[in-house]
């Protein structure tokens, strides 16, 4: 008797929690309304003072180095020597090589050119090291016309050292810092921060200041969908250089690792608008030619103990194409043993139980998936949907058209997919969900919010989310990740 009432309360419990048809759907009740885009003349978006003041600069992990100062004799002869007073706008930073020695450095100068030359060096009153191999260019999209956008690579950096890093010229310099990462190796702890669909909201804010406040991200994976400039009239392009200055707070001193979105097509023939992402490649250059990818949309890095595949969900990837091509290709140069965290980034989910873009992904995981599981990624990032979702480990691979075998099912092999498209955006929140909720969801919530992966060492990483409307201290979902390479069979 005692047995069967035991029995009776397992049942009860999972039709409570949902386990019976999928997982947990929260029943968190995030605040109504449309995010409201904030306006051109807010304080995040501030022009730094000075005539061609550097800005939207990018790159590291340390807030506390932005310290002005003035230039030392041998640094004004450097600087004298490329260009006159510049003032420097929206700088930024990300990875620059395949195993993070090298980082490449862009920012804006809006006026004139100036110099492309970065100043930097490991004490920050001695930049005794300068990379003169940077460049400049410009672009037109519509009525609009940019900036003198710059890009300046730094290499042969040490690994897991604190750098200081100058831009711009005379009485507008601007001075950053970065930290390098760890040498890739196998039990290399590393803390990737996640951010997807951020846009320049009053919630984008909230989310990126969450972000900060919270502290652990030593790098942030970016999943897409960066300005939303092409929600504006005309493609508003001001919109990018708004982003720039809105993120450069935090990429100026944290490299940013990019997957491109839909909303970075900026496709628009009826302005003449035909070139397809030109703002995103003209500002945003990813190292793809170290991975032998032929395009800046997909490549791959390695960064501490994981191995970073970033696709494109929005160029072809059928059979014989350049990115199929590439990937097929990719997968077997991955070395568990030294790398042994697999992540892939892209931006179109392929497991997505909310009615917003339902099965948009569903080409890109009948080409792709069975080489997921063949490898054993081991988590897939993706946005898109502006809301949060973490699935079990799935797969659907067995389908054929004899067969009829359509439904995903629990494969240890698989990895799990999160979509993290809830960093503030300007649409608003994707709130309709499908029910009952499908087996392979296990937890979704309509809630804007940011994510860490903490990698521990080669078998175990945690993973955590976090609402931007709770407290920094405030987990809402979270799960411990055992390595599929050195966990096969061991549910995570």
């Amino acid at each position: 008797m005692s047995s069967s009432l035991s029995i009776l309360r397992v049942l009860v419990w999972a039709a409570v929690l949902g386990i019976c048809n999928g997982g947990v759907t929260s029943q968190f009740t995030r605040k109504s309304g449309k995010p409201k885009v904030m306006p051109f003349g807010s304080d995040v978006f501030a022009i730094p003072p000075g005539y061609n003041a550097p800005q939207q600069i990018g790159f590291g992990s340390c807030f506390q180095c932005h310290v002005p100062r003035a230039l030392t004799p041998a640094e004004e002869d450097v600087l004298e020597a490329f260009a006159p007073a510049v003032p420097v706008l929206v700088v930024h930073i990300t990875q620059g090589d395949d195993v993070g020695e090298g980082v490449i450095v862009m920012w804006i100068t809006q006026d004139e050119p100036g110099s492309s030359t970065v100043l930097y060096g490991t004490t920050e009153d001695d930049l005794d090291r300068r990379s003169t191999d940077g460049s400049f260019r410009t672009y037109r999209f519509f009525n609009y016309t940019s900036g003198y956008i710059h890009h300046c690579h730094l290499r042969n950096l040490k690994y897991n050292t604190k750098y200081y890093y100058m831009v711009g010229i005379g009485l507008t310099t601007r001075m950053f810092c970065f930290i390098t990462p760890p040498e890739v190796g196998l039990d290399v702890p590393y803390t990737f921060g996640l951010i997807g669909d951020l846009g320049q909201s009053y919630d984008s804010n909230v989310t990126l200041s969450q972000y900060e406040a919270n502290g652990k991200g030593q790098t942030l994976l970016m999943v897409g969908d960066l300005s939303y400039a092409d929600e504006h009239p005309y493609h508003d392009n001001r919109r990018w250089d708004t982003f720039g200055r809105f993120i450069e707070r935090n990429i100026a001193y944290q490299p940013w690792i990019w997957a491109a979105g839909n909303h970075e097509i900026d496709f628009a023939p009826e302005i003449g608008e035909t070139v397809p992402f030109k703002p995103y490649k003209h500002r945003y250059r990813t190292p793809y030619r170290v991975s032998h990818s032929t395009s800046p949309l997909w490549y791959s890095i390695k960064r501490a103990s994981a191995y970073i595949i970033v696709l494109s969900s929005y160029s072809a990837y059928g059979k014989y194409t350049p990115q199929f091509k590439w990937l097929e290709a990719e997968f077997p140069k991955v070395n568990r043993s030294e790398t042994p965290w697999l992540i892939v980034m892209l931006h179109s989910p392929w497991y997505n139980s909310y009615n917003y873009h339902y099965m948009e992904g569903e080409s890109m995981r009948v080409m792709f998936e069975s080489w997921f599981v063949k490898y054993k990624v081991d988590v897939v990032f993706a946005g898109h949907v502006h809301a949060y979702e973490r699935s079990y480990r799935v797969s659907n691979i067995a389908y054929n058209v004899v067969n009829g075998k359509c439904t995903p099912v629990f494969d240890e092999s698989a990895p799990v997919y999160i979509t993290i498209g809830d960093g503030g955006n300007l649409e608003g929140l994707a709130t309709n969900m499908t029910f009952p909720q499908p087996n392979y969801s296990a937890f979704r919530e309509a809630s804007f919010g940011y994510a860490m992966f903490e990698i521990k060492n080669r078998t175990h990483a945690y993973y955590e989310w976090h609402r931007n409307q709770d407290s920094v201290a405030v987990v809402a979902d979270s799960m411990v990740f055992y390595n599929r390479y050195w966990y096969p069979i061991h549910e995570s």
